[in-house]
């Protein structure tokens, strides 16, 4: 039997810092990645991410906005509609799209503009944004791939977006992490997802009024 692989969880440490400050809102907006696809209640990324941010002391409160089966297109659609139905402002927006777009092979032009517009809209609303990335997989071809790959550098550095450049990156080569459909991942996947994000997100998260003096 080969021996059991170690992977990264977001697990507490020993001590968790006690949980301080003004309430601030992340809206995670994204597709079956972020709505939980086939876990159960409490397994999905905005409330695992959630819980690892409170355990560092952060009073944040993370609304998941995931749709299975969204495409860059289908988020355009929604995204106002979702920003206007929040009781507040987010003080930070996690968007993650893309990969939907990958396992219908459309054109990557096609999700950079979507991708853009929903960045600017966020921009003028003045909502700043943390963007996961996605990569393409090489049998789409050299130069799809090429094209779609620079998709998410580019955008957060046009739209003054923080960005994770594979949101994957931690789980994409480990299948013991990724449900039989070779696409989702498991909760342990989805543990070792916010385990490798979670710096990223308190990062991007804008400081409170007390902080920033």
């Amino acid at each position: 039997m080969a021996p059991a692989v170690q992977t990264p969880t977001a697990a507490a440490p020993a001590t968790a810092a006690p949980v301080t400050g003004p309430e601030r809102r992340i809206l995670a907006f994204g597709n079956s990645l972020f709505a939980g696809y086939n876990l159960q209640p409490g397994e999905s990324y905005p409330e695992r991410l959630q819980e690892a941010l409170r355990r560092r002391g952060l009073n944040v409160r993370v609304i998941g906005a995931g749709v299975s089966g969204d495409t860059t297109a289908a988020g355009r659609a929604r995204l106002g509609f979702v920003l206007d139905a929040q009781e507040r402002r987010p003080d930070l927006f996690i968007l993650e799209l893309g990969g939907n777009d990958l396992l219908r092979g459309l054109p990557p032009e096609q999700t950079r503009a979507n991708l853009s517009a929903m960045l600017s809209e966020l921009r003028r609303r003045g909502i700043p944004v943390l963007l996961m990335g996605m990569r393409a997989p090489p049998n789409l071809g050299a130069d799809y791939v090429a094209q779609f790959d620079a998709i998410y550098a580019d955008l957060a550095r046009e739209h003054g977006a923080a960005l994770v450049p594979f949101f994957l990156e931690s789980i994409y080569d480990q299948p013991q992490l990724i449900q039989p459909d070779r696409i989702h991942p498991t909760a342990q996947g989805i543990d070792a997802l916010v385990a490798a994000t979670v710096d990223d997100v308190a990062a991007a998260l804008p400081p409170t009024p007390a902080e920033a003096r």
